[in-house]
């Protein structure tokens, strides 16, 4: 299991376990973790799981590269910073295990 801390606006911190090859929007929705939608059912079609990748994580997780399908539905996300990805796009694996990922406090 890969353990993942969403932190909330509020600071409020939730620790969740997920399996490797889930992504980080599952974690998210299966453990009920507020301010996540994921709407399209994790097919980066409506930026409803935008997340803040702590900065110490950002070189592990990757950041967002120009032209992709997921940069082009942030441009149109609130609150998008160099930090900012999908949680749909964040395929988990050993290597991220203890991330944190910080939950904006609004996703549209």
């Amino acid at each position: 299991m890969i353990n993942i801390t969403f932190v909330a606006s509020d600071g409020e911190r939730r620790k969740v376990e997920i399996e490797e090859g889930e992504t980080a929007r599952e974690a998210a929705l299966y453990n009920d973790v507020p301010g996540i939608d994921g709407d399209c059912g994790g097919v980066c079609a409506c930026a409803t799981c935008h997340v803040h990748v702590d900065p110490e994580w950002i070189d592990k997780v990757g950041r967002l590269t120009d032209g992709s399908m997921e940069a082009d539905l942030l441009q149109f996300a609130e609150g998008t910073t160099e930090f900012s990805r999908l949680a749909c796009q964040i395929n988990m694996k050993s290597i991220l295990d203890g991330l944190v990922l910080h939950v904006p406090d609004k996703q549209y």
